[in-house]
């Protein structure tokens, strides 16, 4: 996930964009300064009241689709947060009597705008990845190289959405008995060897990280339409098998070539902001 600040008029409103959802998520309470004209305890509390009243009024989908993500606070922490994507803040804010109400939900429209112009036209979207890949300092062969193994991972989901997976944590499950299956490592692992925190796992992999992951995952849709894998036993086993297959490919690819595929390489900024550290298989 990425933090960012978003400025309305003068005000604050720090957010984060959850890469997997594809979502931005606004911080509830930064709204309700801006709503009450409060100082910042004063609008939780008021928060906290709106959202026991939409509770006992019986409107509390609004209040239940709300999250919790950690978000950075004056103090420079990170703290549990409760936040809200562009379409639940609109219902939370028609809540709110505010003549700030109207222009904090054109705002939301605006910042929702790109998203719904990406929807339209998904060039907008791959253009918006490959910049952001661009100013990672990756090379053409490596954006190829993602963007072929993403659209492996979309038709994998694809079937998972299509056979009784339906919760974001049984994706997540799946996901990470593919990585661990094939890698040797979970997906937290293999971050902390990377030495990432939020940032997404496979912007900082190596081609042969990628080439790997990809035929993990495409093994793992294959084998899962071979055995009609429906629900979340049928469909570890087929991550299972699926991730095995990468596995055996990679202990063949280390002993032939000597290299290592799984790396602790990385496209972190260094602390002196002017060079990044690039995987020797992506010169």
């Amino acid at each position: 996930m990425k933090n960012e600040i978003k400025l309305f008029e003068q005000s604050k409103i720090r957010s984060v964009y959850d890469e997997e959802r594809d979502l931005w998520f606004f911080s509830i309470v930064d709204v309700m300064v801006i709503l009450t004209e409060k100082e910042y305890q004063s609008a939780r509390k008021y928060w906290n009241k709106l959202a026991e009243r939409l509770r006992t009024e019986g409107a509390d989908e609004s209040v239940s689709k709300c999250h919790r993500l950690k978000l950075e606070a004056a103090d420079g922490k990170k703290y549990l947060t409760d936040v809200a994507d562009a379409e639940t803040m609109l219902r939370i804010v028609q809540s709110v009597p505010s003549p700030k109400a109207e222009p904090i939900k054109q705002w939301l429209a605006r910042v929702g705008y790109e998203r719904m112009k990406e929807t339209v036209d998904p060039a907008l979207s791959l253009n918006r990845a490959r910049e952001n890949w661009q100013k990672l300092g990756h090379s053409e062969k490596w954006i190829q190289q993602r963007m072929m193994g993403q659209e492996t991972r979309n038709k994998l989901t694809d079937y998972w959405k299509d056979h009784d997976i339906t919760s974001e944590q049984e994706y997540a499950i799946l996901t990470n008995i593919i990585h661990q299956e094939w890698s040797g490592l979970s997906v937290k692992q293999h971050k902390n060897l990377k030495g990432l925190k939020s940032q997404n796992l496979r912007d900082h992999m190596s081609e042969a990280e990628l080439i790997f992951t990809a035929l993990a995952e495409l093994s793992t849709r294959q084998v899962a339409e071979n055995m009609e894998a429906t629900g979340m036993n049928e469909n570890k086993k087929a991550a299972r098998r699926g991730g095995n297959v990468a596995k055996v490919a990679k202990e063949k690819f280390e002993e032939e070539t000597g290299q290592k595929v799984v790396t602790n390489e990385n496209y972190l900024p260094l602390k002196s902001d002017k060079k990044q550290i690039k995987s020797k298989k992506d010169a």
